[in-house]
């Protein structure tokens, strides 16, 4: 059954009309995106529309991308890249833990199914809290809300950083955002949820009473225990869940242990 479609449960998703979309570099570009989400939504394979198209679609900002973000279970990968090997692109696996890629010439698009930095995996219930829109002529699945900022709480490095297309989301999509669901993601750290929100309460004054009361009493409440408890006795930088070279010296020079692996011991 085509996706496009959206047949059964599909059907009940939200219709949102996407208030952007991105600009392309090129009429080449757009006519291979434009084949591509054919192609995909024509197969039975559940997919997401995520990255710049979902921020766009949902705050109306627009700039210019250079690639397509699909996102899929990691069992879909290899059937997705498979069936575009299999009608003549070269596709190409960048990484095994999470990311595969689709190339007509220059243009490509990626296949994402987890976080580089593997906090993150694309699950049902992503796909049953998708929205429908319609992108490039074919009506597919878009990331929701609380899944897209979900997607890009840990990218911010020197080289890259999605702080903003957080706060645009939460200052246009925040009536959307499921919070309950977006604080069991971050759950284990919590600490990176209490940042954003307080960037976005920095960010925009006037629009803090967005960020709903009880979330912040929650984080604040956990930073108010935390506090009351000693430091940890491993020497531990999870830094580099959010950037792996601005944070390469503390694991290999400093002592400190990253999110896997034995680092030293405190001398107290």
């Amino acid at each position: 059954m085509a996706n496009d479609e959206l047949p059964g449960v599909l059907a009940t998703l939200p219709v949102i009309d996407a208030k952007a979309e991105p600009t392309l570099k090129s009429a080449e570009a757009e006519a291979f995106y434009t084949h591509a989400i054919r192609e995909l939504a024509a197969t039975d394979i559940p997919f997401l529309v995520a990255g710049t198209y979902a921020v766009s679609a949902y705050t109306g900002v627009v700039r210019q991308t250079k690639d397509l973000d699909i996102f899929c279970k990691a069992g879909d990968c290899p059937r997705i890249l498979a069936h575009f090997k299999d009608i003549g692109y070269a596709v190409e696996i960048e990484d095994d833990r999470w990311l595969g890629k689709v190339f007509e010439g220059p243009h490509f698009f990626d296949v994402i199914f987890a976080s580089a930095n593997g906090t993150m995996l694309v699950e049902d219930q992503w796909l049953e809290h998708a929205r429908q829109v319609e992108l490039l002529g074919s009506r597919v699945r878009i990331i929701g809300p609380t899944e897209l900022i979900w997607s890009k709480c840990f990218i911010q490095d020197r080289g890259r950083h999605d702080g903003a297309d957080i706060a645009h989301t939460i200052l246009k999509a925040h009536d959307q955002i499921d919070w309950h669901r977006l604080l069991s993601y971050l759950d284990v750290h919590w600490e990176v949820l209490l940042m954003q929100m307080l960037n976005f309460r920095w960010i925009y004054p006037s629009e803090r009473d967005l960020v709903p009361d009880w979330l912040l009493d929650d984080l604040l409440r956990r930073l108010a225990t935390q506090r009351q408890l000693p430091s940890p006795r491993m020497k531990i930088c999870r830094g580099r869940l959010l950037s792996q070279i601005d944070y390469e010296i503390d694991v290999t020079e400093w002592g400190f242990a990253g999110v896997g692996g034995v680092g030293k011991l405190r001398d107290d």
